[in-house]
């Protein structure tokens, strides 16, 4: 069968897509990657101070800010013009365009945001004031949590421009994904590692989407061995409490599943823009129903102030929309 992936142009996006064409291609399959700029890579050209033009507010609007780096590839993808999509689930919605099914997930690269120093000092160590990269409001708000100390700046760009600006000395350190860096053997570069506890990853972080339309019975049966039961399951836990918050506005909302033995334990945080509230809650279940664990914590997050909190964060997007 001949397939064409549609994917970003980054580095870490092709790495990605082309070990999903190497998988398939085991199976005698025909792979072509076709690259499309999205949105999102478009916004990252954008200094972090700058005024965003009309039509990112547009986009982001109708798809959400995830939805900025996969609305022009999921488009293809419903066109007909690439077969499959791959992309960080990480940055796919909790709600697919209709058409589109997630056909498998493989399994997941380690989930940590890890700290990377341009002197090699752990993050402890680092002096009062300090420039620390990173343009993600969830990283910062967690990051205040532990070093409020610290001068939080955005970075926007790729992960080789961010390396690239702090080799420049835009900032003492990084703090970045360790799914980017290991899967592109950069793990030399990596200064120290956070636990799950200190900083709660994204929802979906280190995993892998594989995305079709939804009817293509044939190449859903190809990918099918891709997919990893217990990768699956735990982000199907992630993605369903990030649905019942309403993932959709700017506050900073985290989200980790994994295995312990049989049981799926799933940890979730909800935090102000400004980290002067962290919520967080913490249950396990069931493998047979990872969306209701995920409802469970979604539950929980929201009677402990987490609802005051989002209520807050959409009259901004309204606001500023």
């Amino acid at each position: 069968m001949k397939i064409v992936i549609g994917s970003r142009g980054s580095q870490l996006a092709l790495w990605q897509a082309n070990w999903v064409k190497d998988q398939l291609a085991v199976d005698g399959h025909t792979i072509a990657i076709e690259t499309i700029r999205t949105s999102g890579d478009k916004l990252q050209s954008y200094p972090p101070t700058h005024p965003l033009p009309a039509s990112f507010a547009q986009i982001g609007a109708e798809a959400g800010t995830k939805g900025l780096f996969i609305k022009e590839i999921e488009e293809a993808l419903l066109a007909g013009k690439v077969d499959l999509a791959v992309h960080s689930l990480k940055d796919l919605p909790t709600i697919l365009p209709e058409g589109l099914i997630l056909a498998a997930v493989p399994p997941r690269e380690d989930a940590r945001d890890v700290f990377i120093s341009a002197d090699g000092k752990p993050f402890e160590h680092l002096i009062a004031g300090a420039r620390v990269g990173t343009s993600s409001p969830r990283r910062q708000t967690q990051l205040r949590r532990l070093r409020p100390d610290l001068e939080l700046i955005a970075l926007r760009g790729n992960l080789t421009t961010r390396l690239r600006k702090l080799e420049g000395g835009d900032c003492a350190a990084l703090v970045l994904a360790a799914a980017g860096l290991h899967r592109l053997g950069l793990r030399e570069r990596i200064t120290g590692y956070f636990s799950i506890d200190q900083i709660c990853p994204a929802v979906g972080q280190g995993a892998l989407a594989i995305e079709i339309r939804q009817g293509h019975a044939q190449l859903a049966l190809a990918v099918t061995r891709l997919d990893d039961l217990p990768t699956h399951l735990a982000v199907r836990a992630e993605r369903a409490m990030l649905r019942r918050l309403g993932g959709g506005c700017q506050i900073p909302i985290a989200g980790h599943a994994n295995f312990e033995g049989a049981q799926l334990h799933l940890r979730g945080v909800v935090a102000s823009l400004d980290g002067s509230r962290l919520i967080q809650a913490v249950a396990a279940g069931s493998q047979d129903d990872p969306e209701g664990l995920g409802a469970v914590v979604a539950e929980d997050l929201l009677a402990k102030g987490a609802r005051e909190i989002l209520m807050i964060g959409r009259s901004g997007d309204r606001a500023i929309g």
